[in-house]
């Protein structure tokens, strides 16, 4: 069994390359399945579990592929099949890409729905519903997604709520169906305008993306590219949190400070220097942190994934902070965990009252999902004495490496197997 072992107190000093995003990564993955003429040659992927866990499925259904380092690059050309029922399938959110980019390309597709991480209800109806009204039909059997069509035809969509999910599922399914698709209050993440680059530079025809509304024209056929996929807004924003909480002077590069806007803001509120270069932040802080409130929202606003780092922080931040998680029910589990340390925190159903105390304390504490484990470890990097994390396999699906990412800001931090 891995784990980390933290013995925080450290100041953090130095510069550090943020990775390619996680998010646009596994959506990009699944969609380069569709090119059906050469190859798909994609740079500044991260070295993750969930990017080796696509690979693996990629490869399952026929595809070629071969990694170099960052580089991936996939040939799909051969592949014909188009059930993706394996281990890796079920265990993977992401996967469920599968059934966009299988559908689009072949007109159907089986695919068994994944688990990911246990933050609360993640259904796929907004999925479905795209699917069918692009004229496909679905039906759900043994714990499968199975989804025909004999044409796919364009259709004017509104989803009843904005879903990254179904936003870039359903793009991608009507990138190659007849027609004009509009698709209305969708995701504006920087991975869904991502995913629609990549898609456009494989021949497909989508206009919109990061608006309210992505029209898409559908083409016959896709064409593999070379793509570069952009920095991780997640990854970033933890760095972030880890700089203000313990004190230093951090710079992130190969970062684009516009999609970190609303992290900046509730740091500079919280009294930390934040400053911005053309694809850099620096991040400055005393460690004297002042209490701030938080409400999670879609993009441009404060995004889900990184309030449980943002909440370890404010532990330590004096006075009172309040947070309301208006995306997922159940994402406070970490809380916990906090409270083993010190923390004083109340949870009422979406909304958590920290009262800020003067320190953490080092304890045995464990992820009890991916973003929960980067708060354990930014909690420890800042906690007095001894850390443990258990259960790390869940920070190794977002976050490549990132025990040597904070030794080398001066952390004292490392893995250790039993």
């Amino acid at each position: 069994m891995e784990r980390l072992v933290i013995k925080g107190g450290s100041r953090l000093n130095g510069a550090v390359d943020i990775n390619g995003a996680k998010n646009a990564a596994v959506a990009i993955l699944p969609a380069a399945v569709m090119a059906s003429e050469g190859k798909c040659i994609i740079d500044n992927i991260p070295d993750i579990e969930d990017v080796h866990c696509l690979e693996r499925i990629i490869e399952d259904l026929g595809a070629e592929i071969k990694v170099n380092s960052n580089t991936i690059e996939i040939d799909s050309r051969s592949l014909v099949k188009t059930e993706a029922c394996t281990e890796d399938v079920r265990k993977m959110r992401a996967s469920y890409y599968l059934i966009g980019a299988l559908l689009a390309r072949f007109k159907q597709a089986k695919v068994e729905l994944p688990g990911g991480c246990p933050i609360g209800v993640r259904p796929i109806d907004q999925h479905i519903k795209g699917f069918e009204a692009l004229g496909a039909k679905v039906v759900i059997e043994h714990g499968a997604a199975v989804v025909k069509a004999d044409r796919l035809i364009g259709a004017n969509i509104f989803f009843d709520v904005v879903s990254v999910g179904a936003t870039i599922n359903v793009m991608l399914a009507a990138a190659m169906a007849e027609g004009l698709t509009t698709l209305e209050n969708v995701a504006k993440e920087p991975h869904v305008v991502d995913v629609a680059n990549f898609l456009n530079t494989m021949g497909a025809d989508i206009k919109g993306a990061g608006t309210d509304v992505i029209k898409i024209r559908g083409v016959e056929s896709l064409k593999g590219c070379n793509y570069s996929v952009i920095p991780d807004q997640i990854e970033a924003g933890t760095f972030m949190i880890a700089a203000a909480a313990c004190g230093g002077e951090v710079t992130l590069n190969n970062v684009i400070p516009k999609h970190l806007e609303s992290i900046s803001a509730k740091l500079l509120e919280a009294g930390v220097e934040v400053e911005e270069g053309d694809d850099s932040i620096t991040v400055k802080s005393s460690g004297n942190l002042k209490g701030v409130n938080v409400k999670t929202t879609p993009y441009p606003g404060f995004p889900t994934d990184v309030q449980q780092p943002m909440s370890a922080m404010l532990c330590v931040a004096s006075g009172r902070s309040i947070i309301t998680e208006s995306i997922w029910e159940s994402r406070y589990k970490h809380l916990d965990e906090l409270k083993k340390m010190g923390a004083s925190v109340k949870v009422e159903g979406r909304i958590a009252i920290i009262e800020g105390v003067e320190k953490l304390t080092g304890a045995v504490v464990k992820a009890t999902d991916l973003r929960a484990g980067a708060a354990m470890v930014v909690a420890g990097l800042m906690a007095d004495g001894e850390t443990e994390i258990y259960n790390i396999e869940h920070i190794d699906r977002g976050y490549p490496h990132i025990e040597n990412k904070f030794k080398a800001l001066g952390a004292e931090i490392y893995r250790k197997v039993d």
